[in-house]
């Protein structure tokens, strides 16, 4: 096979869905990590494609603003009118210089479980057989809605054939078309000026180029893909979530023979993009979604979501959900907490549970254990947050930021009011509101002195079950000091 043949490959993403029942054009659905689309261009750059072409139609700018975005070197041409997949093919073609050699490989936009080497694998058994088309075909138990593949009596191809247009016995075929194709570049553009609409659609159909060439004695061959599941497309919400699934167990299966301990593969879902490394354990109903990295000997779960956000060597992310932030080695969060962006715990710090963070650095060894929420501060190593703690970090208009020094120690219920500083080996009373900077080594305190107003209960709320308590609770005590001041009973 020679290897400097030039690879053109069409992505056909122009098609509504309109059984998707959905604003969101079709191609734009995600499924772990990537757009139906962004699957199939993953593939085709696996594959080796020299140039990529993407044919849009509906959903105005939506498909094209998300291709500049994840294919930026790809190609987007428009099929202003819907007139079939030969039409949009080529269309396509015309979008290119009129002396185009090479391999065109058209794939449809909705095969998401489609693989880079199965795409080569086409190329090579067209290349190699020198043929002027091939298509990948699969073998399936239901080919129900499929085109169906129709051999010659020699078993090569003979045609291709749309469900909607076979007949009874070719609907029993269960060989099919997977809409994935390869061509000669010249050969493909003359025959698509052949096709004609004459079906029960009413457009030019690319499978007709099939039927064109193999009755003109040109070469046509089938290539089988060697998993039919790669071969699977999409047309509704179910057949959605049904790929998402096969998905994720191929992503599972990968993780745990590479050594990752997934304890319940079912209820785990991790994202093509994510990135879990050896001895690193997931527990059950957890989600790593987007570019987070998972370090080895990391624990993360259950009941876990975390979103662009990695976790260190050693690390324990426990019923937590975490969003872009960053969780040093053999940090522990959870259970209950909240990480939102920007949130940076360092080696062994500890954010507990219901604690929320934002915008934050944790230093190492530092430990916000509870009920607190971190919003636009710096804690370094070593210190410690008491419980029910909040970082008043908002004035209605700007945000400002708090510092919290090493080996600092702050009291339960303290509320810091940015921009404050606590200085290093510091400590801050209970209750206590820090508006002002404490220097290191100080204690903080900001609290009022308390007043008891004897009696007001009794006073305030006769008759109420407090009241009654109230009034047992001092006869009581009267009593006790009666038996204090007479211990013997007796008048002296």
């Amino acid at each position: 096979m020679s290897q400097a043949r030039p690879r053109t490959v069409i992505v056909l993403a122009a098609g509504e869905g309109k059984r998707m029942k959905s604003s969101l054009p079709k191609v734009l659905h995600p499924l772990l990590g990537r757009t139906l689309v962004g699957h199939v261009l993953a593939a085709a750059s696996a594959a080796g494609a020299d140039r990529t072409l993407v044919v849009v139609g509906h959903g105005g700018d939506a498909v094209p603003e998300h291709l500049a975005g994840i294919a930026p070197d790809a190609l987007t041409v428009r099929q202003e009118q819907q007139n079939g997949t030969g039409h949009a093919v080529r269309i396509a073609l015309e979008s290119l210089d009129a002396g185009l050699t090479g391999t065109v490989v058209v794939l449809n936009g909705d095969v998401p479980l489609l693989r880079g080497e199965t795409v080569r694998a086409l190329i090579e058994a067209h290349e190699t057989a020198g043929a002027a088309a091939t298509v990948l075909a699969a073998s399936v138990t239901d080919p129900t809605g499929l085109g169906r593949i129709v051999r010659a009596a020699d078993g090569g191809l003979e045609r291709i054939v749309e469900e909607r247009d076979a007949s009874a016995a070719e609907r029993l075929i269960a060989e099919v078309n997977a809409g994935i194709y390869a061509f000669d570049a010249a050969i493909l553009r003359t025959t698509l000026g052949k096709l004609s609409t004459d079906n029960d659609q009413g457009e030019e159909y690319l499978t007709d180029v099939f039927g064109l060439l193999a009755a003109a004695g040109e070469p046509v061959g089938v290539h089988v893909a060697a998993d039919p599941e790669e071969t699977l497309g999409c047309n509704d919400r179910v057949e959605l979530a049904g790929l998402r699934a096969r998905l994720r167990d191929r992503v599972n299966t990968a993780l745990m023979r590479s050594g990752v301990a997934i304890l319940d593969p079912a209820t785990t879902w991790i994202d093509v993009t994510a990135t879990v490394e050896p001895d690193a354990t997931i527990d059950q109903n957890t989600q790593i979604r987007g570019t987070s990295r998972v370090a080895a000997g990391a624990t993360v779960g259950p009941d876990t979501t975390l979103i662009d956000t990695a976790v260190g060597a050693g690390a324990t992310v426990l019923r937590a959900h975490a969003v872009e932030a960053e969780i040093g080695a053999r940090a522990s969060v959870g259970p209950y907490a909240y990480l939102r962006p920007k949130s940076r715990l360092h080696e062994k710090a500890k954010v507990g549970t219901f604690v929320e963070t934002k915008n934050s650095e944790i230093g190492a060894g530092s430990k916000v254990p509870h009920l607190s929420y971190v919003g636009d501060a710096t804690i370094g190593e070593q210190s410690n947050i008491g419980a029910a703690t909040v970082f008043v970090n908002y004035d209605g208009v700007n945000k400002y930021r708090s510092v919290i020094g090493a080996h600092a120690r702050t009291g339960a219920d303290n509320m810091f009011v940015a921009p404050v500083t606590v200085g290093d080996g510091a400590y801050t009373a209970a209750g206590s509101t820090i508006t002002e900077d404490v220097p290191p080594g100080a204690l903080g305190v900001s609290r009022a002195r308390q007043r008891n107003i004897e009696g007001w209960v009794e006073r305030r709320r006769p008759g109420t079950a407090a009241a009654e308590a109230a009034g047992r609770a001092r006869a009581s005590q009267g009593e006790a000091n009666n038996d204090v001041a007479d211990p013997d009973g007796s008048d002296s």
